[in-house]
């Protein structure tokens, strides 16, 4: 099937087109001709799959048919993200695949200046992609209208309830008309993601690709085990030896992520850090450098496991394994995107023993262990493998069992009215 095939019009198919697109991925196939149908979604798709492109596209298809009312005209189409990155990203690809229509995208995010968004809004705008905090202090200045949206995107669901935004998420859409169309988009698929679908979608069409939970199929998983003391020595050493051009590595703190890329410079590896303390300058220039290749390591927080779409990059390493086990595959869902191959390294030390087992106990799979190639590392210091298994479960796993990993902002979510 084609983009064609689908009922595309000449514009969004020439924007594709010089961006490479011919063909749709399988949540594009699925979600686009149900959003032109005006249905509801709820749509459980890995990272990596193009399900941006799967509410962008339709989006604008939509909005096409009838002009905005005039320079004033306010938002139509509003997509909500839980972080700055993954609005600038969405804002992106509408602009992208809308060069070719009379419409407007304006983008809102907190850590930047008020006036310059102010601006944009009173100009008028027909999409609107934010994330909730920003968005509320722009309603409550009375500088954004959104009584006439027809469309409600919730990006990244999960990531926004863990985050907890779903008091937000509540009051922006008491601001919303009643009678619009819905779509929610989740990597993972809990409780609470079920409680809040029920919340705000009507008789939605629901939309699986892949496994829920589970890693990208073209990323290679692999464990090192190095004592923690080694693990920045072990790192150097595997980017230098192994001439990495691209390596995001995800850490658990953010003073962690600026003391290790100090000291991968000071190894002779080019590193910059992002995190939630940076400026959203600071954050957008390590970002840009990151992925023009002019740095070659990119360490991170989990503010950078969602929405970071960096087109073949090859390398994730945790140099730290998440507390949360969902948040294992979205890191790891930064690689392997697009139909390429990537490569999910973990540096596990005896600590993070229990880390490991909850994660594959996630993954219902077990992890292979290598050694580091020409890097000795004494695992006298390391439990022995054995005590990392990984009690795989069988008829005993139940949703119960995983309710009592979910974080707390996950825990007792009452159901969303």
């Amino acid at each position: 099937m084609s983009f064609q095939e689908l009922g595309l019009r000449t514009e969004l198919l020439r924007a594709l087109d010089a961006r490479g697109y011919s063909i749709p991925t399988p949540v594009q196939a699925q979600a686009i001709p149900a959003v032109l149908e005006q249905k509801d979604l709820l749509v459980g798709s890995q990272t990596g799959t193009g399900k941006t492109a799967a509410f962008a596209l339709p989006i604008l298809q939509m909005l096409s048919r009838v002009k905005g009312q005039g320079r004033r005209r306010t938002p139509r189409a509003l997509i909500l993200t839980p972080t700055r990155e993954l609005a600038a990203q969405v804002g992106e690809f509408f602009q992208a695949y809308g060069k070719y229509l009379s419409l407007s995208t304006t983008i809102v995010f907190g850590g930047v200046g008020f006036a310059p968004q102010e601006s944009n809004l009173r100009r008028g705008t027909d999409i609107l992609v934010a994330t909730p905090g920003r968005l509320l202090d722009h309603s409550q200045q009375r500088t954004v209208d959104l009584s006439k949206v027809e469309t409600l995107v919730l990006d990244e669901g999960d990531r926004m309830l863990d985050m907890g935004f779903l008091r937000d998420i509540k009051r922006i859409i008491a601001l919303l008309p009643e009678e619009r169309q819905n779509m929610l988009f989740s990597a993972t698929y809990s409780d609470a993601i079920k409680n809040l679908a029920k919340g705000i979608l009507r008789q939605p069409k629901q939309i699986d690709v892949g496994n829920r939970n589970t890693a990208a199929e073209l990323v290679t998983q692999i464990v090192h085990y190095v004592p923690q003391a080694q693990k920045r020595a072990a790192l150097s050493h595997m980017i230098r030896n192994g001439s990495w051009r691209q390596v995001l590595v995800f850490t658990r703190t953010k003073h962690g992520a600026d003391r290790l890329a100090k000291q991968l410079v000071r190894d002779g590896v080019s590193a910059t850090a992002i995190h939630g303390n940076k400026s959203q300058g600071a954050r957008t220039s390590a970002l840009a450098a990151f992925k023009k290749g002019s740095v070659c390591t990119l360490v991170a927080t989990d503010v950078a496991s969602r929405g970071l779409d960096i087109s073949q990059l090859p390398h994730v390493v945790n140099f730290e394994l998440p507390n949360v086990p969902e948040d294992y595959v979205h890191r790891i869902g930064r690689t392997g995107r697009a139909g390429s191959n990537g490569i999910a390294l973990s540096m596990v030390s005896a600590e993070e023993r229990t880390h490991l087992r909850e994660i594959q106990r996630l993954l219902r799979r077990e992890i292979p262990v290598e050694n580091i190639e020409g890097f000795d590392i004494d695992h006298a210091d390391i439990t022995h493998p054995l005590d990392f298994a990984p009690e795989l479960p069988r008829s005993r796993f139940s949703r119960n069992d995983r309710s009592r990993r979910k974080p707390a902002q996950q825990r007792g979510n009452k159901r969303f009215r």
